[in-house]
């Protein structure tokens, strides 16, 4: 089953009059809210390796030090002192403002996919893709299957694949939705091609933050994923499957990106 858009290709990027949905609204704000989140984890995570590290040192530098000398002790009892302030400061400002994502409560309801799909693939050309000139393709291999699972996140996740796949994609472009279930799991992937000038370029609308949009485009550590996707992430893994982030071969050769998940087709809350 395949459904494709009407009146999208050719159109004109049209920055004055671009109105924003309330839904695509909320939708932006939470991905906001999640990519804040995901980015205090990392300064959390990343943080900790070095303090841990000038924590030991402190002891291996006290064993060499004159335990008479007391500006050597108040030397090493600073040390001591600003990576315990550091490591407080890690778990009562940064650990605790992210508590909200941490946590993700889920309400888990059987529905059908494919209207989940076509109402999503809608609310992108709508909110965004119509105005940026870029056509948004739904390719369903999927007719009654149905998911055990949080709705409304799960549309969010795809929404944002698709949001970001359209903000990075030229005009007369195409972005394709893909899915289709196997006996366990649904599978659904976002292909693009990426265009870094069109992604950054303020004269066109946009529903993303700017920030989100430029650090996307970095290099990234092997496995971990742009921060703007971090409810994507999220929602897949308390469903019990996964998101993946897949870029392009060199910047700007045309070659394709991927953005794709998986949830188990029967996932319950955890026990």
């Amino acid at each position: 089953m395949t459904t494709s858009p009407t009146g999208t290709a050719g159109a004109q990027p049209a920055t004055a009059g671009f109105a924003i949905s309330e839904r695509s609204a909320h939708l932006r704000a939470e991905t906001a809210l999640f990519m804040r989140d995901h980015v205090l984890s990392l300064v959390s995570h990343d943080l900790r390796g070095p303090l841990n590290a000038i924590h030991s040192w402190a002891y291996v530098l006290e064993r060499k030090l004159d335990a008479n000398d007391p500006n050597s002790q108040r030397a090493i009892a600073g040390i001591r002192s600003g990576v315990d302030q550091q490591v407080k400061l890690l778990e009562t400002i940064v650990d605790a403002t992210r508590a909200e994502t941490k946590a993700l409560a889920l309400v888990y309801e059987p529905f059908p996919l494919h209207p989940l799909l076509v109402e999503t693939a809608e609310e992108v050309r709508a909110g965004l893709a119509r105005a940026r000139g870029v056509e948004v393709r739904l390719d369903s291999q999927l007719a009654t299957e149905q998911l055990n699972g949080d709705r409304e996140r799960l549309a969010a996740a795809l929404w944002l694949m698709l949001a970001f796949a359209v903000e990075a994609s030229a005009q007369g472009a195409e972005v394709v939705l893909s899915t289709r279930a196997d006996p366990g799991t649904w599978h659904a992937s976002v292909t693009y091609t990426p265009n870094e000038a069109t992604l950054n370029d303020p004269a066109l609308p946009h529903l993303l933050e700017a920030f989100a949009r430029k650090q996307a485009g970095e290099p990234r550590e092997a496995k971990r994923i742009a921060w703007v996707f971090a409810l994507c992430k999220r929602v897949t893994e308390a469903h019990g499957g996964g998101f993946e982030q897949s870029d392009a071969g060199e910047a700007g050769d045309g070659s394709p990106a991927t953005l794709a998940l998986r949830v188990p087709l029967s996932a319950s809350a955890p026990r």
